[in-house]
């Protein structure tokens, strides 16, 4: 396999190392890497097509699927391609353009795809503590709407990462221990204060995620006791049942994003290759997971992909 040279000429480019003190692993690392990252581009895309022709998947919930599949898809593809560039042709250089769009654009699709959770909850409570007024209270115009305003919230809060990125003098080091351009690994290598930047960051990521659990956790308590006063028990099953995908989606992307962020802010004793491992599985497992959780437990939808599916 052809290598190519792995340091910049251009002062103004950043080295990106991939998985420090696994560079022997790079290639045998890219196979999982690359297949999580065609099985996911696969199933959502597919998501995408299938909703998108189906006059009768035009519904809230399958218009809110096609929300997370499309930050599902921005989120592995700011990540997995140039990291494959850096596992398959040893290409490492990014230039800090590159890298504060990079990192913008990852950032910004996290923040969107918990947004979309957050109205997914929302969702789940009108449908079953509300269902004669839930074609009239979530309409298409108003999912739109919701999208929009959940868009504007992640680009805003977001924004101002790339710009304090901008800011810093960067000295003679310009080495990422990183496959991508992680915000603090980034801030790290710069010869300037930043500790504006790691506040910054972490009040950000906290305050974004615990607003949103806490929205997400209210739904759920509305839920729970709207189903225990219903007398029948095959209406409890029916009830919760309904929210099982959105728990199941919900538990693989908060747990990885808490896992990866949790474990690279504090868990000093930890391996740097694990941090990164944990980083890249946030961005490429549950955009893998999510198409096929909600393939495996929406029928209607199964049977339009299967239709589809048998076509081709």
């Amino acid at each position: 396999m052809a290598v190519f040279n792995l340091t910049p000429s251009d002062p103004s480019t950043f080295t990106l190392m991939g998985i420090p003190g696994l560079e022997a692993a790079h290639l045998w690392i890219s196979i999982p890497l690359s297949t999580f990252y065609i099985i996911s581009l696969l199933g959502n895309f597919m998501v995408l097509f299938v909703v998108g022709k189906e006059q009768s998947l035009h519904k809230p919930m399958y218009l809110l699927i096609c929300m997370l599949a499309l930050t599902d898809i921005s989120m592995s593809t700011s990540i997995v391609p140039k990291a494959l560039c850096i596992f398959w042709f040893n290409l490492r250089g990014i230039t800090m353009g590159g890298c504060l769009t990079q990192s913008f654009f990852f950032h910004a699709s996290a923040m969107m795809h918990s947004a979309i959770l957050v109205t997914m909850a929302f969702d789940r409570y009108i449908a079953i503590c509300n269902p004669l007024r839930y074609a009239t209270i979530l309409t298409s115009v108003r999912i739109a709407k919701l999208g929009l305003l959940g868009l504007l919230r992640a680009v805003l809060v977001v924004m101002p990462l790339p710009l304090l990125l901008s800011r810093q003098p960067f000295c003679a080091n310009r080495i990422i221990p990183h496959t991508y351009c992680e915000h603090i690994a980034v801030a790290k290598i710069s010869c300037g204060d930043i500790t504006v930047n790691r506040m910054y960051s972490l009040v950000l990521t906290f305050v974004v995620i615990v607003l949103d659990l806490t929205l997400i956790a209210l739904s759920y308590i509305l839920i729970i006791r709207a189903v225990l006063r219903m007398s029948s028990k095959k209406a409890h099953q029916k009830a919760l049942n309904t929210c099982t995908a959105h728990i199941c989606v919900m538990l693989t992307s908060y747990t990885a994003f808490l896992l990866s962020h949790l474990t690279h802010r504090f868990g000093q004793s930890i391996a740097p290759h694990f941090h990164i491992i944990l980083a890249n599985l946030y961005f490429l497992v549950p955009p893998m997971l999510n198409p096929i959780i909600y393939g495996v437990k929406y029928k209607e939808l199964r049977d339009k992909v299967s239709k589809y599916t048998c076509r081709i």
